[in-house]
């Protein structure tokens, strides 16, 4: 049996499922500003998958790549869950983001 569907399918599932407080997190501490980030290190790690010969890590990598990419877009819709007062914002952190 070959069970590298199945370990692509769980990390998967793991990886988004990380990501979703990672983003509320960082909207809350860093605003949207912190994109960049995210867009350097999904870069990255696509980048990285091109050149791992192993097809779970280059698939992990892939996965775990888009999920920064994915994320930019979740920061700024964070940032209007948090204006309509579905999430808190944060009283200590400076400006309107």
């Amino acid at each position: 049996m070959y069970f590298q569907g199945i370990i692509i399918a769980v990390a998967t599932f793991l990886i988004i499922g990380v990501f979703h407080p990672i983003v509320i997190k960082a909207e809350y501490y860093w605003g949207v500003r912190c994109w960049p980030f995210f867009a350097m290190l999904g870069t990255l790690l696509l980048t990285g998958s091109l050149f791992v010969s192993n097809t779970l890590i280059a698939a992990i990598l892939g996965v775990t790549g888009c999920s920064c990419l994915w994320s930019i877009l979740e920061l700024f819709q964070q940032r209007e869950r948090v204006r309509k007062g579905w999430f808190p914002k944060n009283p200590k952190r400076k400006g309107g983001e």
